[in-house]
């Protein structure tokens, strides 16, 4: 991988890393509390990214992520109670954070910090000085404390030494005198490395004086010891009697602090507990060895344990040090876990890979006629069962494109937040139905629809509080976010329990502008539709977010590019429900093929109901727009005279009925032949066809030969609502 790449990949990562951290945070802006996984997990977040732009010598992030950790590090131990105020400031890092790396991405490496930086950093290091004072007027003065008693350790105990110095419980062995080493001389030594501050002698071991031998060692030692010096130079002033005596050093307490920190910073290595602990200078080579040994032997004896429980009861490591490694090795396991589950695959080669797909379902149409055409039994059996394989494949390649549509949902939490702190309401997003997957390319072009019809049922649609106490309403409004699959189509719902649409008011408004005519009767929801016109709207007041006419209609016609349609279901004073209809891919559908005339024409299959062959008494009751279909009145759309397709030959021998169906409405497309299912690559229309309605796109036939994909979700609605004439 060249540089060019990584960086690629850093950004990707970052941005993950970055959604991930604004989602943790709002959830803990929501408890009103950071719970320690959720801090943690924060904490990675930007650990990570402080880590990985250091890779790349990106100054700007390192410097200003390097604050933000240090006030994160802070809440994490506890040192910092969290609140409304920080939870905001940490949003608004996360924002700066995500300005930065846009800024990487493109190439703006030299730019100056924009004034923001400088106002964050303020604050921060306001939550840093705060948190320092309290620690200063919490803590008792040491001028207070007599030397010695300063000085002075506790026992070895369960949580170890309990000063800022480092603690050396030294137990020589009897014969030490004999080898010819003098136990004071290694004190002595000491003082070369640091200064000793305290010793205390332990007689506990001396004997009675008539059975006492003036050439052993009975004494112990408890020293404190006040040195920059590591934990494996201190270790080899003791190296000549590591044989023969018991020793352990412990750090002192603010360095088990840099021991956890410097654990959290390790690369992401496959380490076990023991090279971890070496490496961040807490446990030595000898001390490791020794466990290991004692592990061993307790394994050959039948009683296993844990090689951190063996470090912490011989005093080797101190208990938290210990829990900060493990932590940390389980964190790189589930890393490795989720990086063998997933491989990071350029969008451009997946959408390379599903055009080739796209052509080869072409070729093996124009095999399978071949092979129909010849007659040879063999041959079509072969070219049926290559059909099969390719579809298959097909479906495997879209499937990879799919992708949940909750990451989407989840990012309008920050958007409910700051908007409705903006209008001074009280909302609350619920979200339903992310697992529901649909096609990348669709997720990533209606986000911008999506946030414009949430923020409007934010402006619009849920009143005040006062309001709604008023109408007998909670206080707190509900936004909801759902989607689900309906005939092979995604339905996104944006809901709220708001005040709803004004029917007379919406109808009134569209008189005085024209857009209907008087005494033109609609229904509620042709008139609902009308909220879509360019420029329509009836607020009276114009505020930052809404007013001006403008976004309604880019949201249809941006979900019309990706041929779908909207829907609006309104009640007044309960709320309003705005459905979207999203096909669950771009790329390749199965379609039914149909002829009118020489033209050939592909209806989506998922959209098809029945077929129905027109005979006497419905022949001629379709001339007049709608058919009997075992008592419901199906309204009809002849394409013959949609799209002025000229008769062949002879003229047709019969016409046929695909009933068709899309949301709760149903329509009948009157054709001359039933050709059967076929396999569709779509191809946009180009620009000269742009008005072109009633036609969603092209696809080329097995025989080499263009048909047109119809426009369901439009031509059912034209049939139901007669609507004026298509063609533009």
């Amino acid at each position: 991988m060249n540089l060019d790449q990584a960086l690629i990949t850093f950004i990707a990562e970052s941005r993950e890393l970055l959604e991930d951290m604004e989602a943790a945070l709002l959830r803990m802006e929501g408890q009103g509390e950071g719970d320690p996984e959720t801090v943690n997990a924060v904490f990675r977040a930007a650990h990570t990214i402080k880590g990985s732009a250091g890779l790349f010598g990106l100054d700007a992030v390192v410097a200003f992520t390097h604050v933000f950790e240090n006030v994160l590090d802070a809440l994490r131990d506890g040192r910092l109670a969290f609140g409304g105020e920080l939870a905001a400031l940490f949003l608004e890092c996360g924002d700066h954070l995500q300005g930065l790396i846009l800024r990487v991405e493109a190439g703006e490496l030299d730019a100056p910090p924009p004034p923001v930086e400088a106002e964050l950093l303020k604050r921060l290091r306001a939550f840093l000085a705060d948190e320092g004072s309290k620690k200063a007027e919490t803590a008792p003065p040491k001028t207070q404390l007599p030397r010695e008693k300063e000085a002075s350790v506790r026992p070895l105990g369960g949580n170890g030494v309990q000063t800022d110095h480092w603690h050396i419980s030294l137990r020589f062995s009897p014969d030490v005198l004999r080898h010819g080493m003098d136990p004071l001389s290694f004190i002595r030594y000491l003082g070369t490395l640091g200064q000793v501050l305290h010793v205390q002698t332990l007689s506990d071991a001396l004997p009675a004086l008539t059975e006492m031998d003036a050439e052993s060692c009975y004494l112990g030692f408890e020293i404190a010891f006040a040195s920059e010096a590591s934990k494996a130079e201190i270790e080899g002033v003791f190296e000549f009697v590591r044989d023969s005596a018991d020793i352990h050093i412990l750090p002192p307490n603010s360095q088990i602090e840099e021991y956890i920190r410097l654990i959290h910073e390790l690369p992401e290595d496959d380490l076990k507990l023991g090279e971890i602990l070496v490496r961040c200078g807490t446990l030595t080579d000898s001390e490791l060895t020794r466990a290991l040994a004692d592990q061993r032997a307790g394994e050959e004896a039948g009683a296993a344990r844990p090689l951190g429980e063996i470090l912490v009861e011989s005093q080797s490591v101190q208990a938290p040090v210990v829990d900060a490694a493990l932590d940390k090795q389980q964190q790189i396991k589930t890393q490795k876990q989720q990086e063998t589950r997933f491989i990071r695959v350029d969008a451009d080669r997946l959408g390379q890979l599903i055009n080739l797909i796209g052509e080869l379902v072409i070729t093996n149409a124009s095999a399978q006629l071949q092979a129909q055409r010849a007659g040879l039994s063999d041959l079509i059996e072969a070219t049926s069962s290559m059909a099969r394989l390719v579809e298959e494949v097909r479906d495997s390649a879209l499937s990879l494109r799919m992708v949940q549509i909750g990451a989407t949902f989840s990012k309008f939490q920050r958007v409910v937040r700051d908007v409705s702190r903006e209008l001074g309401k009280d909302i609350e997003l619920i979200i339903t139905g992310g697992d529901t997957e649909l096609d990348k390319t669709v997720v990533e072009r209606i986000g911008d629809p999506l946030t414009h019809l949430v923020r409007n049922s934010m402006d619009h649609g849920i009143e005040s509080a006062e309001v709604r106490r008023a109408r007998g309403k909670p206080a707190t409004g509900r936004v909801i976010l759902n989607a689900y699959h309906d005939s092979g189509s995604i339905v996104i719902e944006i809901s709220d329990d708001g005040g709803g649409l004004n029917r007379e008011r919406i109808l009134k408004k569209a008189l005085e502008r024209g857009l209907i005519e008087p005494g033109h009767n609609l229904s509620d929801r042709e008139i609902y539709q009308l909220i879509f016109e360019p420029g329509f709207s009836t607020v009276d007041q114009v505020t930052n977010l809404s007013g001006r006419g403008v976004g309604m209609d880019v949201v249809r016609r941006n979900i019309n590019e990706l041929r779908g349609s909207i829907e609006l279901d309104s009640e007044e004073g309960k709320g309003t429900t705005i459905r979207i209809r999203l096909p669950l891919t771009l790329a390749i559908i199965d379609g039914f093929l149909v002829g009118v005339g020489a033209s050939s024409y592909v209806v989506p299959l998922d959209m098809v109901k029945e077929c129905v062959e027109l005979r006497g008494e419905d022949m001629a009751k379709s001339t007049k727009g709608y058919l009997n279909l075992r008592g419901e009145v199906l309204p009809l759309v002849r394409l013959r005279e949609l799209f002025d397709t000229r008769e062949t030959a002879g003229g047709p021998r019969r016409e046929n009925v695909v009933v068709v169906g899309y949301g709760d409405m149903k329509a009948g497309l009157v054709v001359d032949a039933l050709h059967g299912e076929y396999q569709t690559v779509i191809k946009p229309l180009g620009p000269l066809f742009s008005g072109a309605r009633g036609i969603g796109g092209s696809t080329i036939l097995g025989t080499g030969d263009v048909a047109l994909i119809l426009d369901v979700p439009l031509l059912v609605r034209v049939a139901s609502s007669h609507e004026p004439a298509l063609t533009a």
